[in-house]
């Protein structure tokens, strides 16, 4: 039985390196994946994030744009953005990271960093 084991193993493990070759362009699960700064949804995490830094810190910053980011798949989808807003006439880009579980109505924001 051991032998059989060993012969397919040794027979299939040149496919399966083959098909992870294939799979490599592709983000693995977990992975950090790219976004699209103008979906609607980024929009929305995006205000999301400044509204809540607003309320924490009290401060006065405006949304502009979410210039840039990335998501992770992760019980839910982390959201590592990066976006534009203005406080007191200057523009600056800040970074946040909001933690989004639609399904149970759950959004928060982990981090708020900048101006940067």
């Amino acid at each position: 039985m051991r032998h059989l084991f060993v012969t397919i193993l040794i027979f299939f493990l040149p496919f399966l390196y083959n098909f992870s070759f294939v799979l490599g362009a592709r983000t693995l699960a977990g992975g950090w994946t790219p976004i699209n700064a103008s979906d609607p949804m980024v929009i929305e995490i995006g205000k999301f994030a400044v509204d809540e830094h607003d309320k924490d810190d009290h401060m006065s910053l405006q949304f502009e744009k979410v210039v840039g980011g990335e998501s992770q798949v992760v019980a839910g989808t982390q959201y590592n953005i990066t976006i534009t807003a203005v406080e007191g006439g200057v523009e600056n880009n800040y970074v946040a990271l909001v933690w989004d579980k639609p399904w149970q109505k759950f959004r928060q924001l982990m981090s708020f960093v900048g101006p940067v």
